[in-house]
């Protein structure tokens, strides 16, 4: 697996592996529910794309709603962008919107849960 990037998932059975893999590892798994025509989705992208290098120790998903309609609708997304936290496959924690403070302060309360 790739440190430091965000993995995008392009079918159902990527995003399976992918959630595999933070389950197994007991990482913090970050998902970016996202979508092409989306400003706000396309605004956040690099500073996602900068809290993967700085925090290794994190999983970075993207997920485009619209070419894993299945997967959004498992995961009950309203509204892009929306980043799930998940640890061990459960949801424990939502940011809805484009929130650079927020999303960061998020990663960081449950990183330190996480050993």
């Amino acid at each position: 697996m790739a440190e430091g990037q965000v993995i995008s998932c392009h079918t159902v059975a990527a995003w399976d592996e992918q959630l595999q893999k933070a389950n197994e590892t007991k990482k913090l798994m970050v998902v970016d529910f996202t979508a092409s025509w989306c400003g706000p989705c396309r605004f956040i992208a690099p500073f996602l794309g900068d809290l993967a290098k700085k925090l290794p120790t994190v999983m970075f998903v993207k997920v485009d709603v619209d070419e894993l309609k299945s997967v959004a609708t498992d995961w009950a997304v309203e509204a892009m962008p929306t980043f799930m936290f998940l640890k061990e496959g459960k949801i424990v924690d939502k940011v809805v919107g484009a929130k650079k403070d927020e999303l960061q302060q998020t990663i960081s309360k449950h990183m330190n849960t996480a050993e």
